[in-house]
């Protein structure tokens, strides 16, 4: 996918490409690298550049980025004497060799700007200045030996640290967040830089989707520029997904999509994608004045602001018009500039200060409605896919059968290393006294983030929370029988804690318990100092049931069967062949009906998933006010749905297949709760229908993409219709030729365009004066 979004990102107006690197993925093993296929970030880079971009290098090697563990690899966090993000040398030690590797690795490819290169920008360290204060003087001394550290490997370009107040003189501080226009360098020397503008924002399990109008992010884009600022960059312009048990958080969902201009999986998200294209050319119009002036700012009143900048001698002006009002229009007269109207919580770009070429709140590019569809194959139908299935190994687990034992409850990522996302924790209990004891409760005071519980080779019951904190009692009543009983508890984390001070140090798992049995007359057994027997991991995990290479007959000591398919059970495998389906539009799997657990296509990840978790009910908004300051709690949108029930396939996942029909795709799951996989589909994704809407003297442009046609146009009025898109209404006067026009422009064609104006439609005869403007509606089919 790298070519195609680094094209659409061009053709968006984009001039550089900012991205992180991922330390565990690069380092999962301490001194063993991983740079090929996806993460070859040098050929990235390459392809960057030869796109004619720019390339923002942010190594941290923190990166937080609601990734597993902040991109840190567990191991760094176990070794001995480590304090990670602070003045401790162990870790700096280790932090410096990978950033020197990261930095050789450049040089090597000649990638930095001096020497040819697309990079101009590199950032150490990420967002410390947010978590620091705990961290007292350890933590400011650590800032200095970053900056120094940094400036030691001679980059030849400047490096910057975001959300760092205090940044050495050497670094360029910069701001993340939803809004930047009230920031300011803590070196007057240094430019005005946005490292992170928040799009929209990332999906927790059990959460909303959040949704960021294109009008607040162009209002928060051009306030920045208005205001001094010189680099902007979007976080994110392409979320993409959390693939194999990337996500972190706890609680980061699959999708990373982010609301961003282009989507999870690189369509354009319209209209934003083609509203802040718009803002870009509106803005490097005028990036000559704007780079060689300072600005000067007239308060009107009532919220808005005239900013001018002026180039001498020339005299060549640009300017911005701001209405920081949440509620109240504004009607502004300039005088011999003109009189201009500015929509509330609105940004108006003019050239030359008397020319309106941009309005952050008049958005005039399409909507795009993106649709689900079946391919037509075999797939259509999910009940013609053929499963197989076979049950999780757990023969040794329930009798208490391990790899290693402790005579204490481990925290689990130090026990795993986060080699899984599963830990057993396995103990006996004797009981005599059976009149005590039959009937008795099973209390685990667990830190996360789901407990399945056996005893004796029975399922207890599973338990997670829903409201952010993980931490959690269970109870459940067993029964026990005289002699030996054997418990097994499986804790399963939902990634790792990824942000915040000592975040690192956030335990997982059933670490310290207690682990209790509560007889009768509230008798208690406490089994925490037990001898514990563990098993890292999934039997079918240890035997790769995931790889298609598998033999379909065997796993371990099960088969897999192909008739009798359980529904509803938990720690089952299943698996399932499907066809790719045609064309080149961007592959789904829907996994509705299934509870909780991971998928694979042809062996490899797309991810967990958990379409049984549901979001909240209540909170969501048929339309969204743009106006006022966005923050991730507002213009929540799914509620009451599964917060992901989709999961992305990528094309290059499909096919290639050696000995076998290249086109003959196997999905394996492991569902850990209980799901019903005959509801399981595949779709692909593309537009179902466009909307246009642009006031008077715009250009309107339709485009379908992906080889598709314009097949119908179902609404077109210019003049002043009303409505949103799919509910467009004619208003009390228009143009009589607009549907016909737009018929005659766009039908049968890819792409169509044509000026809102009554040259092109007509007169619009009504009673009253009011703004003009087209709006219309069209089919998309291939």
């Amino acid at each position: 996918m790298w070519p195609d979004l680094i094209q659409k990102a061009k053709e968006g107006g984009i001039d550089a490409i900012e991205t992180y690197i991922f330390w565990n993925h690069h380092e999962p093993r301490r001194g063993k690298y991983h740079f090929s296929g996806n993460l070859n970030f040098v050929k990235f880079f390459k392809l960057v550049q030869k796109a004619g971009l720019h390339v923002i290098l942010r190594i941290g090697p923190y990166v937080c980025a609601e990734w597993n563990y902040g991109g840190f690899p567990v191991w760094l966090h176990n070794l001995p004497g480590v304090q990670l993000r602070t003045d401790n040398q162990v870790y700096k030690d280790e932090m410096q060799r990978f950033t020197t590797k990261i930095v050789n690795l450049c040089k090597e490819a000649n990638l930095f700007a001096p020497q040819g290169g697309p990079i101009i920008f590199a950032q150490i360290e990420n967002e410390y200045g947010n978590i620091m204060e705990p961290y007292g003087a350890a933590g400011k001394s650590y800032i200095q030996w970053c900056a120094t550290m940094a400036e030691s490997l001679n980059i030849s370009v400047p490096w910057i640290m975001c959300q760092q107040s205090d940044a050495p003189q050497t670094m360029i501080n910069t701001c993340n967040g939803f809004y930047c226009d009230k920031f300011t360098p803590n070196n007057p020397e240094s430019p005005k830089m946005w490292t992170e503008n928040w799009t929209g924002w990332y999906k927790n399990w059990g959460g909303k989707d959040p949704y960021r109008t294109a009008e607040d992010v162009a209002y928060a884009v051009a306030r920045f520029f208005q205001t001094g600022g010189v680099f902007q960059n979007y976080y994110m312009y392409h979320g993409g997904t959390n693939f194999g048990r990337s996500a972190g958080g706890p609680f980061i969902a699959t999708s990373y999509d982010y609301n961003a201009p282009l989507d999870e999986y690189g369509n354009l998200n319209q209209p934003k994608w083609g509203h802040l294209k718009q803002l870009h050319a509106a803005i490097k119009s005028g990036q000559k004045v704007l780079t060689s002036s300072s600005p000067s700012t007239t308060q009107i009143g009532n919220g808005v602001d005239l900013t001018t900048y002026i180039n001498n001698p020339v005299g060549e002006k640009f300017c911005f018009l701001s209405n920081k009002n949440t509620t109240e229009d504004a009607h502004v007269d300039l005088k011999q500039d003109g009189n201009y109207f500015v929509p509330a919580w609105s940004v108006t770009i003019l050239a030359g200060c008397n020319k309106e070429i941009y309005n952050t709140a008049k958005v005039n590019t399409q909507t795009s409605v993106i649709v689900k569809k079946s391919d037509g194959s075999k797939n259509e139908s999910a009940a013609k896919l053929q499963w197989a299935w076979i049950s999780e190994p757990m023969w040794d687990v329930l009798t208490g059968k391990g790899r290693f034992r402790q005579t204490k409850l481990l925290e689990q990522k130090e026990a795993t290393g986060d080699a899984s996302d599963y830990l057993w924790y396995m103990t006996t209990v004797e009981i005599n006294d059976t009149a005590t004891w039959t009937n008795a409760i099973l209390r685990v005071n667990t830190t996360g983030h789901v407990l399945h519980a056996y005893v004796n080779q029975n399922f207890t019951g599973s338990q997670w929370t829903a409201d952010g904190d993980h931490r959690f009692i269970f109870e459940k009543p067993v029964t026990l029988k005289s002699g030996t009983n054997f418990i097994s508890l499986l804790s399963a984390t939902v990634g790792l804690q990824n942000y915040g001070s000592f975040y690192d140090l956030s335990p997982a798992g059933i670490v310290g318990g207690p682990v209790q049995l509560i007889g009768k007359g509230n008798v208690t057994k406490d089994l925490s100092s037990n001898p514990w027997s563990y098993k890292i991991g999934l039997g079918g995990e240890r035997v790769k049931l995931y790889k298609v290479n598998k033999s379909p007959m065997s796993a371990g000591r099960g088969k897999w069967a192909f008739k009798g398919l359980p529904s509803g059970k938990p720690m089952i495998w299943y698996r399932t062949n499907f066809n790719a389906p045609s064309g080149t539009d961007p592959v789904v799997v829907d996994l509705q009906g299934m509870g909780k657990g991971q998928a694979w296509v042809n062996g490899r990840s797309i991810g967990r998933y958990w379409p049984s978790f549901l979001a909240n009910k209540d909170g969501c908004n048929t339309t969204c006010d743009y106006r006022g300051e966005y923050s991730s709690e507002k213009c929540g949108m799914n509620c009451g749905n599964p917060t992901q029930r989709w999961y992305h396939i990528p094309r290059s996942y499909l096919g290639n297949r050696k000995h076998t029909n290249t086109n003959t795709n196997t999905l394996t799951l492991f569902e850990e709760i209980g799901g019903d996989p005959s509801q399981v589909s595949f779709q692909t994704l593309s537009i179902g229908f466009v909307c246009g809407s642009v006031y008077e003297g715009k250009t309107l442009e339709l485009s379908c993409q992906g080889g598709q046609t314009i097949s119908e146009i179902q609404f077109a009025s210019f003049g002043d219709p009303q409505g949103n898109c799919g509910s467009f209404k004619k208003g009390s006067g228009e143009a009589v030729n607009s549907l016909s026009t737009v018929q005659k422009a766009c039908v049968g064609k890819t792409t169509c365009s044509f000026n809102a104006t009554e040259a092109t439609f007509g007169s619009v005869n009504c009673g009253h004066k009011y703004s003009k403007r087209l709006l219309v509606q069209g089919v998309c089919d291939k």
